[in-house]
């Protein structure tokens, strides 16, 4: 269940980056308050997640969901540039999660 909470954590933290980029600054209220319950989410979901997962490895596979979902999101939603070397670093990112969810005890 904590590997499952750590995920829900990592797709409300790209819920709510998203949410602030359409937020404007906080100038638009609807995307504000998704922002602001996004944010609220994750950390709820992250805090569950923390009672079971050594702390290091949970937090990092956390900012590695939400930096995935965010490049994602970022390339599909807001058309950010796509690039072979992007991509590539992208891929080790995604080693990175995979690496502390495989060695995690």
């Amino acid at each position: 269940m904590a590997w499952f909470n750590l995920f829900i954590a990592g797709i409300f933290e790209v819920v709510w980056s998203t949410a602030l980029k359409y937020s404007n600054g906080f100038t638009k209220p609807v995307a504000s308050v998704i922002t602001l319950a996004g944010m609220v989410a994750s950390f709820l979901f992250l805090a569950q997640a923390t009672k079971v997962l050594p702390m290091g490895t949970a937090y990092a596979i956390w900012t590695g969901i939400g930096a995935v979902g965010a490049i994602i999101a970022g390339i599909i939603l807001f058309h950010e540039p796509v690039s072979t070397m992007r991509f590539v670093f992208l891929a080790c990112i995604l080693v990175g999660i995979i690496g502390l969810k495989v060695t995690a005890a």
